[in-house]
């Protein structure tokens, strides 16, 4: 990743590694190949994605619960795409 980074951005992609195989095997393609170059309204959106508890994270990934807002589930989607294209 390059030095002109902002903190923000810097903060947010720390924030998305979380350990946990089940999140990570989406968030890491999706911060390797996509946040750096993505809209601001999309930076923030995953901002407030890897903000959220990892019980929620995983149910909303696996399709077990939904997320609070319409816009988070469509983020889900664009990951889980980025993954099993």
């Amino acid at each position: 990743m390059s030095d002109d980074i902002s903190l923000e951005e810097r903060k947010v992609i720390y924030r998305a590694r979380r350990g946990l195989k089940e999140i990570d095997v989406y968030f890491d393609p999706y911060v390797r190949q996509y946040y750096l170059h993505a809209s601001p309204e999309e930076k923030a959106l995953f901002a407030e994605l890897v903000d959220q508890e990892d019980p929620d994270l995983l149910d909303w990934f696996m399709d077990v619960g939904e997320p609070p807002r319409a816009e988070l589930k469509e983020l889900i989607i664009k990951l889980k795409h980025y993954v099993h294209q």
